[in-house]
């Protein structure tokens, strides 16, 4: 389980610095034991600072959950940063962003850290507690307590401007003390002679247990209380702690009794420590409990349980035991048994298990460039492809591959009768632009086409490894075909795609998914067309006597721009001018590329045989030539059935999968009618080939899962 230990230290990270500071921290030492010990426990743990940045720091360390998927946790061992009930803090971060972790809520840190509300419930439920009042302003007559009293103020712990006073004149200087410094009301109670007993608590309701009690030792010098010098070990003396305490077993039991009783009428989960003091007559008095019981090796509480036989590894991988059995019902997240679970739930558990190596994956491919027209680039990421794949047990396919634009891979049972994936491994970008260099946010991962081909790359790779984790692999009928030639339009590919798509008996593309979970149903087609115009070579005087090849084409454009029909789903413009000229004189030539989007093959036509109508005649050589042609994906009948497969996978694991039409092509486009397919079943992306490329953390998991989920069921067929 990924665990997050949540601490404060030197945390400045706020929007101002304002209010009551947290004079509370744990040391450096302490933090990395607890890192140590989760890691001990099978964890992968790291410490955050619990600031504002605290959300975006979980986000990135344990993204959002799928269906079914326990999410990380929170070690909280956070006193806050400034301001009142500061244990609370953190926790109600976590429980806004919806993290489990591990101790009280807020409610709970807020009664146990108002001591004066503490006790009247405490008074209220029958828990022994000294008597005690409230001073609520510096102006306020002293309260009738019989000395001597303990003075500490109403909202604060750990001992912060406590003091025992034994006069009138000393309790007015210990109030006006706690008021100038902390600004709060105080609190004055009896102060009970006698033995220091803390009792540490882990588990919730009935199976909440009690430590041993452990006594504090204050030694010959100083006050009989534990004051905060001595837990600063700046006193000058040694406070030890005796664990057991040396007790009679009644009053062991009423001690652990009254502890477990203070704990339920707080509210208190998880663990928490409560300090009592023990009069000369065996009476026991409740001071306080503290819900955020110290971690430190020195305290009482870690004290308490390695007298039990929990040592310090044990006593912290117990903490999360005792927080996920509250959450999750189970004394710990349920290990993966392959024999003992359905080879489903087997895929799903070896896949949200490798969130991170698919991420670190999909960074590692990045970093390699692959440009359209970067052939040393695209060599180096196909044989990087064809290393990964054979490792896992896939076979190149000779028939449908060409070494330069296309590589085709298949299970050792072929994947005739069987799936064929598609994706690219291009990345249609100028050589001359800047490289996008892979970064992490909470919700997306950013890099140079991660999304239009990375994720991708990443997806299909534990989609196999996933089958390979329940023993399907071998007996399923997949292929992966993976082209170089996106940018340049699938010229080269285009055959040879079709060709092995035909051999198959469904096809998916990998194509990223739209921004709101969609999938494509259909796409339209698309023609670039590269139109060159000559004229004559005129001098800027003499184009009056002349045709102006500019002015006219820019007519003809026009005249093409009506050719753009929203109802009709066609769509028409020039994307690129070069011109010719000699000195001085105007443009002679020019060439001009011009890309046709249409729905079906038919408006492709129409749309080409109204663009030869248009470039004619006026006096100038008009040459209208088509260099690319993209099929368009329809919305056959043969998909259907195909698509709803893969809604309700996607819906047994609650994964939203929509479906929309594209404007963009897609090989889907040149798969031959008889054979279903579907396309846009890659990770969610957005903002492709530009500087903002990026795919969505969480679809990555989802649509991998989604589509091993698919494989199995076709290996079961």
């Amino acid at each position: 389980m990924k665990v997050a230990v949540i601490y404060n230290r030197e945390s400045t990270k706020v929007i101002n610095l304002f209010g009551i500071p947290n004079r509370e921290k744990y040391g450096l030492q302490s933090i990395q034991r607890i890192l140590n010990s989760l890691k001990k426990g099978g964890h992968q743990a790291v410490a955050i600072e619990g600031d504002k940045d605290l959300i975006d720091r979980l986000e990135e360390f344990m993204p959002r959950v799928i269906k079914g998927e326990l999410p990380g946790m929170a070690l909280n061992l956070s006193y806050g940063i400034q301001g009142q009930a500061r244990y609370t803090h953190v926790p109600g971060i976590l429980e806004m962003v919806g993290l489990p972790y591990v101790g009280s809520n807020p409610l709970a840190h807020s009664l146990a850290l108002d001591k004066v509300v503490a006790k009247m419930l405490f008074v209220q439920n029958g828990v022994p507690t000294p008597q005690f009042a409230v001073i609520p302003t510096p102006d306020s007559p002293l309260p009738d307590l019989e000395f001597p009293l303990i003075v500490k103020p109403k909202n604060e712990a750990v001992s912060f401007g406590i003091q025992v006073v034994d006069t009138k004149e000393d309790l007015k200087k210990a109030a006006q003390a706690i008021f100038n410094e902390f600004g709060q009301a105080v609190l004055v109670e009896q102060y009970i002679e006698g033995r220091e007993i803390n009792v540490g608590l882990l588990g919730n309701g009935s199976n909440v247990e009690t430590f041993l009690p452990a006594e504090l030792i204050f030694g010959d010098s100083g006050p009989n209380i534990y004051t905060l010098e001595d837990k600063k070990r700046t006193s000058g003396r040694e406070v030890g702690v005796q664990c057991p305490a040396d007790l009679d077993d009644k009053t062991t039991c009423d001690a652990q009794d009254i502890a477990k009783s203070a704990f339920e009428v707080l509210g208190c989960y998880d663990c928490a420590r409560v300090d009592m003091r023990l009069d000369k007559n065996g009476n026991l008095y409740v001071l306080e409990i503290n819900s955020l019981p110290s971690l430190g090796e020195h305290g009482s509480y870690v004290a308490a349980a390695e007298s039990m036989g929990m040592n310090f590894t044990a006593l912290i991988n117990r903490l999360i035991q005792t927080a996920s059995s509250r959450y999750f019902g189970t004394p710990e997240p349920p290990s993966l048994q392959t024999q003992k679970l359905a080879a489903k739930d087997v895929v799903f558990g070896f896949l949200t298990k490798s969130r991170d190596m698919i991420e670190k994956k999909i960074e590692s491919w990045v970093s390699i460039s692959s440009r359209t027209d970067d052939p040393a680039g695209i060599r180096v990421a196909a044989q990087k492809l064809d290393k990964t794949l054979k490792e896992i047990g896939m076979k190149p396919v000779a028939d449908f591959t060409d070494h330069r634009d296309i590589w085709t891979w298949e299970s050792p049972k072929g994947f005739r009768r069987g799936t064929l994936f598609i994706s690219q491994l291009d990345v249609p970008r100028g050589l001359n632009s800047g490289y996008e260099y892979f970064r992490r946010t909470p919700e997306w991962l950013f890099g140079e086409g991660i999304g239009s081909s990375r994720a991708q790359l990443v997806q299909f790779e534990f989609m196999l490894r996933a089958m390979k984790s329940v023993r399907r692999f071998s007996r399923t009928r997949v292929g992966f075909a993976c082209y170089a030639d996106e940018g340049r339009h699938c010229d080269e590919s285009a055959a040879i795609l079709t060709q092995a798509a035909a051999s198959a008996s469904r096809v998916v593309v990998l194509k990223p998914g739209n921004v709101g979970d969609f999938m494509i149903v259909s796409r339209r087609g698309q023609q670039q067309y590269r139109l060159i115009v000559e004229g004559k070579s005129v001098k800027l005087g003499q184009s009056g006597r002349h045709t102006d090849i500019m002015k006219t084409l820019y007519m003809k454009l026009l005249e093409i721009s009506k050719l753009n029909n929203k109802k009709a789903r066609t769509g028409i413009s020039a994307v690129d001018f070069k011109t010719e000229a000699f000195p001085e004189r105007l443009p002679h030539r020019v060439q001009v590329l011009i890309q046709a989007s249409y729905p079906t093959a038919a408006k492709g036509r129409e749309l080409h045989a109204a663009l030869k109508r248009i470039f004619k005649g006026d006096g100038l050589k008009w040459n209208l030539i088509a260099i690319s042609e993209r099929p368009p994906m329809l919305e056959r009948k043969v998909n259907l059935q195909l698509i709803k497969t893969i809604q309700d996978i996607a819906g047994q694991w609650d994964i939203p999968l929509l479906t929309e039409s594209s404007l963009w092509p897609s090989p889907a486009g040149m798969v031959p009618d008889p054979v279903p397919v579907a396309c846009g079943l890659g990770p969610v992306a957005k903002d492709l080939y530009t500087s903002r490329e990026a795919v969505s953390r969480i679809s990555i998991v989802q649509r991998t899962l989604m589509m091993a989920q698919f494989l199995l069921n076709t290996a079961e067929e």
